[in-house]
């Protein structure tokens, strides 16, 4: 999941609350990317809390669904690393 970044006050509070609410929830890889394993339970109530958060006119949110298998084939490059993944997340 990414999000876009915004340099207004209250878009950066809600970041910060989106970017809280995903830490929860997985791992950041980068400053607005996250990895999230999650099931379709966990997945409609993350979606239904940041949509509590987010402006709709001006915040943006992109999810992707990844095959079952989708870390196993993941690449980095530079100084990029997979990070593993808390067993107990993956469902």
């Amino acid at each position: 999941m990414t999000f876009d970044d915004t340099t207004s006050p209250a878009g950066q509070r809600r970041l910060r609350r989106v970017a809280k609410l995903c830490e929860g929830h997985g791992l950041r890889v980068q400053k607005s990317v996250f990895e999230i394993v999650a099931d379709e339970k966990t997945l409609l109530t993350l979606l239904h809390d940041l949509d509590q958060i987010i402006d709709s006119d001006t915040d943006s949110i992109r999810l992707y669904r990844l095959p079952a298998d989708g870390f196993d084939h993941v690449q980095t490059l530079g100084i990029a690393q997979v990070q593993p993944h808390r067993g107990d997340l993956v469902l």
